[in-house]
Order: structure tokens, then sequence, then C-alpha cells
């Protein structure tokens, strides 16, 4: 993967991630990405749904520098990286406050500085008066505030998650869509979002790209029309509707 460094010009539309041809064959000859192209410029939330093994997850961890491609050129332009995965991936023997503040210690932050940006993050998630809980003390959807928390103290310029909602059920999770708008448009972070679910692929986005099956190809785009942040009863509209359906029809087109 090559990286290029920030730069100041054009701050507000810079492409913080790019893939231009992209293919990833696995040793075992599976090819998961054939000539994908793909940006993400700041101030997007860009959503990627997909029949199961399109390769989505495999997607995000070329993003994140965890693989390689095969082929073709992902270039990220930015090394604030937030990273939220399926599970929460809290150590069960550390507080709330200790998880959020886990990252910033990795990172060698003084310890007054990640105290102070975990009790920020923390707040920023709901999350104050849990603090010294531990992680089986929380709801699920709780122990994924903290994970959000514990990247936010990075100040990500670029979120990456990988159906970070997938297993919560759908009042925690539709609670959490509206709380991950209500951050994004906080802190102008750029998303990369995986779902199976396409609902929340319109309701997160201001772009939902749809793959086909393996090996996952971008089968089309679709810009959402609607404003942030979004209303939650937008959810109900004729309009949101008929763009989950549009969407809907390309996943199925996509899959044949």
């Amino acid at each position: 993967m090559s990286t290029v460094a920030p730069t100041d010009a054009a701050i507000d539309t810079k492409t913080l991630l790019s893939f231009r041809d992209v293919e990833m064959t696995f040793p075992g000859g599976t090819v998961a990405l054939r000539g994908v192209d793909l940006t993400v410029k700041r101030g997007e939330f860009v959503t990627v749904v997909g029949p199961s093994g399109c390769g989505k997850s495999t997607l995000l961890r070329i993003a994140s520098g965890l693989e390689t491609a095969s082929d073709g050129e992902a270039v990220m332009s930015t090394d604030r990286i937030g990273y939220v995965f399926q599970d929460a991936t809290l150590l069960p023997w550390r507080t709330v406050r200790e998880n959020v503040e886990l990252l910033a210690e990795l990172n060698e932050q003084p310890k007054a500085v990640r105290r102070k940006k975990a009790g920020e993050t923390i707040e920023l998630v709901g999350l104050t008066g849990f603090e010294s809980h531990l992680p089986r003390q929380l709801s699920g959807g709780m122990r994924m505030r903290a994970s959000l928390a514990r990247s936010l103290t990075l100040e990500p310029e670029l979120f990456l998650f990988d159906e970070p909602f997938g297993a919560l059920d759908e009042i925690t999770r539709e609670s959490l869509n509206d709380e991950l708008i209500r951050l994004f448009t906080e802190t102008h972070f750029a998303g990369l979002f995986i779902t199976h679910s396409v609902s929340e692929a319109v309701y997160l986005s201001t772009k939902v790209v749809v793959m086909s099956g393996r090996p996952g190809r971008i089968v089309d785009q679709f810009e959402v029309p609607f404003d942030m942040p979004r209303d939650p009863e937008i959810r109900y509209t004729g309009e949101f509707a008929r763009l989950v359906g549009e969407i809907s029809h390309a996943l199925r087109e996509g899959h044949h």
C-alpha cells in the first residue's frame, strides 16, 4: 500500500482514501476483490453493502493496512484512522475509562492528556457515569459506545466500521445509528461503513456502494439525498423506502 502525506489544500473535500483497480487474491487462489475503484472524501459517509463473502471486510482490511492488495493501488492520505469491529473488543479486566484510554496509552500519550481525552469522548458517546464499570457490567450497545469512544480519542480523520451494530437488537441499533450520525456531524470524520442492512446503509450514509458476489466488484453507487443530521422519522417516508428498494434491487442483480 502506498501512503501519501496529508496536505492542507482543498481541506474540505480532501480524498482520504482512494482505491484504484484494487484486486485481492489470497494464497489459496481465492479471488476476493476484482477491479475495485472507490474514494472516500472528507465529509462523506460511504457505506458498502453486498452479499456475505463478497470481500467487504477485506476492503476494510486493505484500507486499514492490515492487508496489502494483490494488484492496483490503495492510497491512504491520513494516518489518523479509527477502526470499530463487529465485536467491541474491550479488555474484560479494564474499566470503561481504562479501555477508552488504551489506544492513547499505546500511542504513548501522557497520562493527563489521555485521561482528559477519555473523559471527553466518554461524554461524547453518552457513557458518563459508567467510567468505573467493567465490560461485563454493560449492555451490548454500551460496549459499542465504549469502543467508539476509544477510537475517538485518536481524533480520526477516517473511521472504518466493520458491521459494528450487526449483533444488536433493532431498537439499540437505531439508537446507535442516531448517535453515530451525531458524532459524524460534530467531529467531521469521514466514514467507510460495512453492513448487511440496506436501510441502515441509507439512513447513515451520504453514499451507498453496492458490491457483487465474489469476486467482489462495485456494481452500483447511490448518492443519498437526505440532509445531515438525519431526522429519525425519515425512515418512515416514501422517499426513503424507494431508495432502500432501488439499492435492494441492485444488490439482488449483482448477486447473480
